[in-house]
């Protein structure tokens, strides 16, 4: 069944190898409840407890896919990579095949322990969990060579743009003059922030605090 999903994901447009074999390699059906197992590897987002959701397979495929065009992902791989957001942990597991490091925050307690269970058994030594404020981001593991959310907001925080090194690329959703919300690339060249607009996308909105 996963490996069905890769294939749809592949003919989706998903094309960069190590994103196709990173999602191959995480087992989904162990992050949803066991009422859901039988729609993990449908692309489709379920239910995670407390309002919240883990994303459609082909969104977390195709934002980490953007994330490895970065300039500064050189040959294909990402240095330190921050996520906003953990939810359940299952993109947090999938960057953790792509990425050197991975610190992902969260800032639901209930969230945050759900996601330490559900990594438990993984044991992943790259990734490290946080509970706190994600618009605070992190800064003592900073420079992040990524930066990806998994909630959108008005803006991309001024904090999340501090912490990027150069030539890093934030990929997050951000609410239009619409109201709707598309996903959005940020790119640090020369000190500078380039931003891109794409696609329509729905995410949770982005909320400061902890709880």
């Amino acid at each position: 069944m996963r490996a069905r999903m890769v294939q749809k994901l592949a003919e989706g447009g998903i094309s960069n190898a190590r994103v196709l074999a990173a999602v191959n390699a995480v087992e989904r059906h162990r992050f949803v409840d066991s009422a859901l197992v039988n729609q993990a590897y449908e692309d489709t987002s379920l239910p995670i407890g407390l309002g919240q959701t883990i994303s459609k397979p082909s969104v977390v495929a195709r934002m980490i896919e953007l994330l490895l065009a970065a300039p500064g992902a050189a040959g294909g791989r990402l240095g330190r990579v921050l996520e906003i957001g953990t939810g359940c942990g299952y993109q947090a597991a999938v960057l953790s095949q792509v990425a050197s490091e991975v610190y992902s925050i969260e800032r639901l307690r209930g969230l945050h322990e759900r996601a330490r269970e559900n990594l438990r058994t993984f044991r992943l030594p790259n990734v490290h969990l946080l509970f706190g404020d994600g618009m605070a981001g992190f800064a003592k593991g900073a420079p992040y060579a990524g930066i990806i959310a998994a909630a959108g907001g008005e803006a991309v925080p001024a904090t999340w743009t501090d912490q990027l090194a150069e030539g890093g690329r934030i990929v997050a959703p951000m609410v239009m003059a619409n109201r709707q919300q598309a996903l959005v690339i940020v790119e640090k060249e020369a000190g500078r922030l380039k931003q891109t607009i794409l696609e329509t996308v729905h995410f949770v909105p982005l909320k400061s605090g902890i709880a």
